[in-house]
């Protein structure tokens, strides 16, 4: 009955110390996080997006300012391939 306490006891405080550091831990991580607001310039287009008759400096408009530099390179390269495209369908002839 003894050991039977004792491991109750102990498991019991491992279960209240990691509860413990988990709520500091968190607590911590929440103080060091900044506010993130994404805010997208405010333009009145009236072309979609991926569109033929869409440009690359108004595809460029639409990466929100808040984004981050790994979100800002995936659209960017976004805007590229687009107007890649875009270029192969104003050269055909007859267009």
């Amino acid at each position: 009955m003894r050991i039977h306490r004792t491991i109750t006891t102990r498991v019991l405080s491992l279960f209240l110390a990691t509860a413990w550091l988990l709520a500091v831990s968190l607590t911590v991580h929440a103080a060091e996080q900044k506010p993130v607001v994404t805010v997208a310039p405010v333009k009145s287009v009236a072309v979609a997006s991926g569109a033929v008759e869409d440009t690359l400096p108004t595809c460029l408009t639409r990466i929100p300012q808040g984004a981050t530099p790994g979100q800002r390179l995936i659209a960017e390269q976004s805007c590229q391939r687009d107007e890649s495209d875009r270029a192969s369908m104003r050269a055909v002839p007859g267009r």
